[in-house]
């Protein structure tokens, strides 16, 4: 059921979180241990990183397993200047192994990742989701994923004028009222991040003028601390704000 992570902080080799750390995303990807549903992540990954003066995200994304991609090390040796998500895909069922399925996505200035499932999506659920999107939106959605969709619905209320802790409350509120699902979400604008726990595992570990969010920590820091389930929170670099009960 995918893992992913989210990193603000000075900047840094990308590397240091796809595959140095002791339980680095490679090792996420092969070996969770927090998760609930698969044993494995093959079925694709991704990583959005922001460079100095940059307003949008450099993105990279594949269909193969972060530990075949050919080109994971020369990404990996790439230093950010902001804010990273990353992830690795467990595919929910019906959904095809393609990249168009696989986090994180970015549009504007914004990337987005789910870790999660909506019951129902091939079966009505995401016909009705979709149909809420704006036609502005929905023309930038290439795949058939959930993730995708509650991307542009994060957007369209963004573009409304939301601050993303409250686009990323709608989303949550559109789809609770709807249907039943898991719904770790992670969405960044180049400057912070917000995040959910709902359903699936999210750790956080703030030190040293820099904050991290993740599917299971990257180590053994005794800093770690899991996340309440049904939570909503804004990360900055100096740590955690506004933990909100959903």
């Amino acid at each position: 059921m995918c893992r992913h992570l989210a990193y603000l902080g000075p900047p840094l080799r990308l590397g240091r979180l796809l595959t140095e750390a002791p339980h680095s995303l490679i090792e996420q990807a092969r070996r969770p241990r927090f998760q609930t549903s698969g044993t494995a992540n093959p079925d694709g990954w991704g990583i959005a990183w922001y460079e100095a003066g940059a307003a949008a995200p450099r993105h990279h994304r594949s269909a193969a397993p972060i530990w075949a991609d050919p080109v994971r090390d020369e990404v990996a040796a790439t230093q950010a200047a902001g804010p990273v998500v990353a992830a690795v895909r467990l595919a929910s069922p019906g959904s095809p192994v393609d990249v168009s399925g696989t986090a994180p996505f970015v549009a504007d200035r914004y990337a987005w990742s789910l870790n999660g499932v909506v019951d129902g999506w091939h079966d009505g659920v995401g016909d009705e989701l979709r149909r809420l999107v704006s036609r502005r939106r929905a023309a930038g959605i290439a795949g058939v994923t959930d993730a995708e969709a509650l991307f542009a619905l994060a957007l369209d209320a963004l573009d409304d004028g939301a601050p993303p802790l409250d686009a990323v409350a709608s989303v949550v509120a559109t789809l609770g009222a709807r249907a039943t699902g898991r719904l770790n979400v992670l969405l960044t604008d180049g400057v912070d991040v917000v995040a959910t726990a709902w359903g699936n595992s999210l750790f956080a570990r703030a030190a040293n003028g820099s904050t991290l969010l993740a599917s299971e920590p990257l180590d053994a820091d005794p800093g770690w601390a899991r996340v309440d389930d049904r939570t909503l929170l804004h990360a900055t670099a100096a740590g955690l704000e506004h933990p909100v009960r959903l």
